[in-house]
């Protein structure tokens, strides 16, 4: 009982986070100035000072003994925060929120891919079918964008994939790293290390007060908040069921942004979506369906 009580709260606080992630395009869009590197630079900054706030708060004098107990898999992660934090905002500033996070919905079969690589799992034959289908998919949507969309637009399709990469590589440092380790101090390490990356790149500084207000509440709220979270709920959860509870993100965060900015996704990036998004779903819901017969 106890063990599905910690289930079913890990889910909600993975609903939780993908609901407040896919809100940062929506937001992004109201921008005045800030651009590429320096709302990489502001959000990382915002989200490093939430998560070191947070630590001290909890954990008083026990916080930097916290943040020395990471140990190697602690930095893999900080590293992998930090690709995503500087992939995805550029990626949001180079082309539409629809095809920056149909990209990263590419994640979870990264992820069955590494974990079979590097936790040594099985992966099922559906598992296979899904990939070639979700690469189906992604061929579709990038042969599209190369006939109708910009250079920026395939560019940011680019970045965008190292966010999938990068999250990928940052659940099994999760997974690896066991129940023993708190890896909370590993979010405040990624949004450290993004903002020094980013800063050179973008002085001097346009961002107004207005985006700047903007950006911290995305550090806040956006960024920092919900890693927090997902790193919590990853105690309690599997690594299919993490990036399957991610993609809700990809199915909000373009919402959002049609319904608070006017984006409407191109037909195309929707239909080349819709394959990877059913590949992904029929694997994951496969994969989930005979642990829910064997509990009932």
């Amino acid at each position: 009982m106890l063990e599905q009580r910690l289930h079913r709260r890990a889910v909600l606080l993975m609903i939780c986070t993908t609901t407040l992630w896919s809100i940062a395009g929506v937001f992004t869009r109201h921008l005045d100035a800030a651009r590429g590197f320096e709302v990489t630079f502001w959000r990382s900054m915002f989200a490093a000072i939430f998560v070191a706030a947070a630590l001290l708060w909890q954990q008083k004098n026990k916080a930097f003994s916290t943040m020395r107990a990471v140990g190697r898999f602690g930095l893999l992660s900080g590293a992998a925060w930090s690709v995503m934090f500087c992939c995805f905002m550029i990626a949001l500033t180079m082309t539409t929120v629809a095809n920056t996070l149909i990209v990263m919905s590419i994640s979870p079969l990264l992820t069955a891919l590494f974990a079979w690589l590097f936790l040594r799992q099985e992966i099922a034959f559906r598992t296979w079918l899904a990939i070639a289908a979700a690469l189906i998919g992604m061929v579709w949507m990038f042969a599209s964008g190369m006939t109708h969309a910009g250079g920026s637009h395939l560019a940011g399709m680019a970045v965008a994939m190292g966010v999938p990469v990068a999250a990928s590589i940052n659940v099994i440092a999760i997974k690896k790293a066991g129940h023993g380790v708190d890896l909370i101090p590993s979010v405040l390490l990624g949004g450290v290390i993004s903002a020094m990356l980013m800063l050179p790149l973008t002085w001097p500084f346009q961002a107004s007060l207005h985006d700047i207000a903007i950006l911290a509440m995305l550090g806040f709220l956006q960024l920092g908040f919900p890693c927090m979270l997902m790193v919590i709920a990853s105690k309690s959860l599997s690594a299919p069921e993490i990036s399957l509870l991610a993609l809700l993100e990809v199915l909000l965060g373009p919402l959002w942004a049609w319904l608070g900015a006017g984006e409407v996704p191109a037909q195309a990036t929707l239909a080349g979506g819709a394959v990877v998004l059913a590949a992904l779903a029929f694997n994951e819901l496969a994969a989930m369906r005979p642990v829910a017969s064997k509990a009932g």
